[in-house]
């Protein structure tokens, strides 16, 4: 049958409302074509009836509409139970009317864009018993107009809202013995969690405060809903120590008190909570040991993270009774000893994290048994060469094994289906030639070596094999050798550190080829891992990270490169910062050096640069460290826009022939601001000239004295000089 527009009495029919309401909305989708005077109302999608024919449910979650809810209401709606609009772009404010759906028990409007107040008449809905109306933009409701307690509710969740005040009085004023679960986070609530809570809601299961602003501590009375599996209060302002009487909660499968300012040490009592399967305590000021039971009893853990306290002790290996564990995290404390063997029984180990601790020994090698996909264990005081079988881990995604005191050559594998993107092994003692084992990483977008004694070239198979590296860190170590050209096949390459090493030759010119340093706009790091990077940024030292767009420069700095900066490099106009100082740079400055147009910093010093400055680099407007000191400068230094706040002479130092702002030397009507390149080119040669002269007529004078000085000091060479002369003189008078 088809769906009738009126009934016999005249009165609109829910087909007719639903269509009515239809008509307002916008369906880019198309989801409610079904809904048409054609059909049958229960056919259409989303709509449920009963045996009689009545509409009873509408469930459109996620069906991409757009509009309001004013023309929701109808009265012919006597037999709905449920509406389910979640996850949509509806706006506007909920309608007062929709407190006259007296047979509702379900109503879910969450994730929308709904403003306005809470309507307070929702209170009237007698059989009420999930109430979502979650992520949206909604106020505080009227309080004081809550008439009933609405004694259904189960269900209530008000997440990510504009909520503020203490916690809310309509809740604390009633008593919700059905009441299971409670969503108050995201909001902007603040004052104390109330101790009435397990008056109020005793059969709580689900406790959600967290991303609030309350404070005070964690009430004791907590401990009494017994029925209680999940407890989220973190991201709030909680203080004072975490109450023994937690531990009295021995149904709790999750306990999230992270990110508030916890004291104290974590309870023994915890260790009664066997169903724990989501620990959490992280961001706090939680000091001594874990608690050891924990590790016998807490046999149900997937998530254990602990990071960021003041913990102590060593893991112990009971941590082999975590047989489900998943993650573990236990990043910035003071733990000790060695890591755990027993590591390696945990099967479903996915993360690990345990840096910046005080870790010693070896990285057991049992811990290659996990299926990890993220391994860090950098800032510790590990030892010893780092295991072959970390390279078979063919899942693993990213690895932190930096700022240890591992040894000895990185050692190669027979892996080629590695998943490795991040590889970070800087600030350690490894040793030997360029890794052979990153020819098979060909996912890797992020190599850091670093701060290491690893020697050699780089090898010409980086371009090909590495096809997805988009940093590349490698200074501070002992390569030596040409810069490959076959860098510049790195298309996605956005920073190269390659300072403070024994490099010589030529800058490859075909580095103007990196296309990714080519865009003037910046792109987010998009390789779906998390990353950081240290990188000498303006002179400092600084570390980047994901929260951060990509920074796009050049490190060529402390090594040993000649020749010409090639002009083909200002084609790289996206560079933020380009470092080529203390090297054996000659020529001038590439005139165009003035399409850098986002450089932010750049430093040329000590190299043998000769030369006026272009006047284009006035056009580096967002220049804000410049270093040009130590060459062979000359001629005016140019003025204007940005070029006008970097005021400290130190910029220019020891460039005998430079003048102007903001040297204190004038520069004359004849000065050298007019000078070419070919004539500084000319001066350095006869320069170059002179000083060979020089040279060769000091070495001369030198040898002479040096002789002589033998001879003065030498006793024994004295001797024998002059008994060679006698010798010589008798024979020449002999033969006269």
């Amino acid at each position: 049958c088809t769906a009738k527009a009126t009934d016999d009495s005249g009165a609109e029919t829910e087909a007719e409302a639903l269509l009515r309401w239809k008509s307002t909305l916008i369906d880019a989708t198309n989801s409610l074509s079904s809904w048409s005077i054609a059909n049958s109302t229960c056919s259409w999608f989303g709509v449920t009836c009963d045996a009689a024919g009545h509409v009873t449910e509408l469930d459109l979650l996620g069906a991409d509409i757009n509009g309001t809810l004013d023309a929701l209401y109808s009265a012919a709606f006597e037999n709905l139970t449920s509406i389910d609009l979640s996850h949509n772009n509806l706006d506007g404010a909920i309608p007062v009317n929709i407190s006259m759906l007296h047979t509702l028990t379900v109503l879910d409007l969450s994730v929308n864009n709904l403003t306005g107040t809470i309507p307070y008449q929702l209170s009237k809905l007698p059989r009420l018993a999930h109430l979502n109306l979650g992520d949206n933009h909604l106020t505080n409701p009227e309080y004081a107009m809550f008439f009933t307690p609405m004694p259904c509710l189960e269900f209530l969740s008000l997440f990510h809202n504009h909520l503020n005040g203490t916690f809310p009085e309509f809740i604390l004023n009633s008593t919700s013995l059905r009441m299971e679960h409670l969503d108050l986070s995201g909001n902007a609530f603040s004052g104390p969690i109330p101790d009435s809570l397990p008056e109020i809601a005793p059969n709580l299961r689900h406790l959600n405060l967290s991303y609030n602003g309350f404070h005070g501590s964690i009430p004791h009375s907590l401990s009494r809903l017994q029925k209680l599996r999940e407890l989220y209060l973190h991201r709030n302002n909680l203080t004072r120590a975490i109450p023994e009487e937690l531990g009295n909660l021995t149904n709790l499968e999750d306990l999230v008190l992270s990110s508030n300012r916890l004291v104290g040490s974590l309870p023994p009592s915890f260790a009664r909570m066997q169903q724990l399967s989501f620990f959490a305590i992280d961001s706090n000021y939680i000091n001594g040991s874990i608690p050891l039971e924990m590790f016998s009893n807490c046999t149900q853990l997937m998530i254990f993270d602990v990071s960021n306290n003041m913990l102590t002790g060593s893991i112990p290996s009971l941590i082999s009774n975590w047989t489900h564990l998943q993650y573990l995290f236990l990043f910035n404390n003071t733990f000790t000893g060695a890591i755990p063997r027993e590591i390696g029984n945990l099967a479903q180990l996915l993360s690990v994290d345990m840096s910046q601790n005080l870790f010693t020994g070896k990285i057991p090698l049992n811990i290659c048994n996990a299926s990890l996909l993220y391994l860090v264990i950098s800032h510790n005081y590990l030892e010893g060469e780092l295991p072959e079988c970390l390279w078979n881990l063919k899942d693993l995604g990213y690895m932190d094994l930096s700022s240890n005191a591992f040894s000895g050559e990185v050692t190669t594998s027979s892996n080629y289906e590695s998943s490795l993107k991040s590889l970070y092994l800087s600030n350690n003692n490894l040793s030997g030639r360029f890794p052979t084992v990153l020819k098979n990483l060909k996912n890797l977008t992020v190599l850091d070596l670093g701060h290491n004694k690893i020697s050699g070239v780089i090898p010409s198979w980086i371009g090909e094999s590495n096809p997805l590296l988009r940093i590349l860190r490698l200074r501070s170590n002992l390569f030596h050798g040409s810069i490959p050209c076959q860098l510049s096949k790195l298309s996605q390459l956005q920073l190269l550190d390659l300072a403070e090493n024994n490099f010589t030759g030529p800058v490859p010119s075909s580095f103007a080829n990196l296309s990714s340093m080519q865009p003037e706009t910046r792109d987010k790091f998009s390789s779906g891992e998390t990353y950081y990077i240290d990188i000498i940024w303006k002179g400092m030292e600084y570390t980047f990270q994901e929260r951060d767009d990509c920074v796009i420069g050049i490190d060529l700095s402390s090594n040993s490169l000649s020749g010409e900066i090639p002009s083909e490099l200002t084609n790289l106009r996206g560079l933020q910062f380009l470092n080529m100082s203390r090297n054996v740079l000659y020529g001038g400055i590439p005139n165009d050096i003035g399409h850098l147009h986002v450089v932010e910093s750049l430093d040329l010093s000590c190299n043998r640069l000769l030369g006026p400055i272009p006047p284009s680099i006035s056009n580096l407007t967002g220049l804000s460290k410049l270093n040009l000191s130590n060459n062979l400068l000359s001629g005016e230094i140019p003025i204007g826009n940005q070029l006008q706040t970097l005021d400290d002479p130190s910029i220019y130092a020891n460039n005998l022939r430079l003048c102007g702002f903001p040297l204190k030397i004038p520069c004359s009507n004849h000065s050298n601001s007019t000078s070419t390149l070919e004539g500084a080119k000319e001066h350095h040669q006869e320069l170059e000239t002179l000083w060979l002269y020089c040279s060769v007529t000091a070495g001369a004078v030198f040898g002479v004295w040096l002789w002589f000085g033998a001879l003065f000091f030498c006793n024994a060479w004295r001797l024998a000089f002059f008994s060679r002369i006698d010798a010589m003189q008798q024979k020449l008078m002999q033969n006269i």
